[in-house]
């Protein structure tokens, strides 16, 4: 990348050349490296454009850009991600908050819970936005990864809910004593045969074990329909995220499992989005 003498310069030549590396919305992505580089709110980009560029915020933009050209996701580039409204640490430990998830954070708080389990809880986005918008709940988060749980409690702490929030290293339910009124998941779900499909920020940047079961992207869902109603309370909620076509295979799990109420919920897109059961069969007895 050439030396450009003010910031919108720079920020024009670095959106030609991440357009020129197929990087998707380049122009966002200049300005949101520059503002990074910079050390500044995106909103104030358009305050400095007209101004030469130090040369160290220019060198920070100038390996920022190369390592996007590469396909480095610009979340693990600026350390976070917003999720619901607030920022989130992320890392290639976690996968990247989704916005899509955020459909799953709107049907669990439209009825109160106490005790959430957050299964496979990554950067603990989904654990710490429904504790810090439920501020008279606790929750247990779970993760095989130890780097995700060290990643979540940062999160946790970050948003002043490290009190109520326990984050322990486990598969699935192994370390899980207990009953919850509110279950919750985001497994790994898309099919191995299905890798190969994503892009490249995705399949070379974000842990295989959370996007992947290795086998037909169901496998969690079995593992976890299987032991929920031993941790459901009588009257208690999950909801599970899924693959936009997995509801009837995911629905079928939970309705086997004995639980009822079954939905599907879908995400701004259409898509069929979360799967969501309540405990109120012979279980809840």
């Amino acid at each position: 990348m050439n030396a450009p003498q003010t910031a919108a310069q720079a920020m024009a030549a670095a959106a030609s050349r991440l357009r020129a590396a197929g990087v998707p919305d380049p122009a966002r992505d200049a300005r949101v490296l520059l503002a990074h580089a910079a050390r500044i709110e995106a909103s104030r980009v358009t305050l400095i454009a007209p101004e030469d560029l130090a040369p160290e915020i220019a060198e920070r933009y100038e390996q920022l850009i190369a390592l996007r050209a590469i396909r480095v996701p610009v979340s693990h580039l600026v350390g976070e991600r917003e999720f619901y409204g607030r920022r989130f640490k992320v890392s290639g430990d976690v996968l990247d908050p989704r916005p899509e998830t955020e459909c799953l954070i709107e049907a669990a708080l439209a009825e109160p819970f106490a005790r959430v389990l957050d299964l496979g809880l990554g950067s603990g986005c989904i654990l710490v936005t429904l504790l810090a918008e439920m501020p008279e709940a606790t929750g247990l988060g779970v993760d095989l990864s130890e780097a995700a749980c060290l990643q979540a409690s940062a999160n946790a702490v970050l948003h002043r809910v490290e009190p109520r929030a326990e984050i322990l290293q486990s598969d699935w339910f192994s370390q899980v004593v207990g009953r919850f009124d509110l279950i919750v998941s985001n497994p790994p779900y898309i099919a191995l045969d299905e890798m190969n499909g994503l892009s490249d920020e995705v399949r070379g940047h974000e842990p295989e074990m959370a996007l992947t079961d290795g086998g037909d992207g169901l496998g969690a869902y079995r593992v976890i329909a299987e032991q929920l109603p031993e941790h459901l309370s009588p009257e208690g909620r999950v909801f599970v995220e899924i693959g936009p076509t997995q509801a009837a295979d995911v629905s079928r799990f939970l309705v086997d499992a004995g639980l009822t109420d079954i939905r599907v919920i879908q995400d701004l897109d259409g898509r069929d989005r979360v799967v969501c059961a309540r405990n109120c069969g012979e279980n809840a007895r």
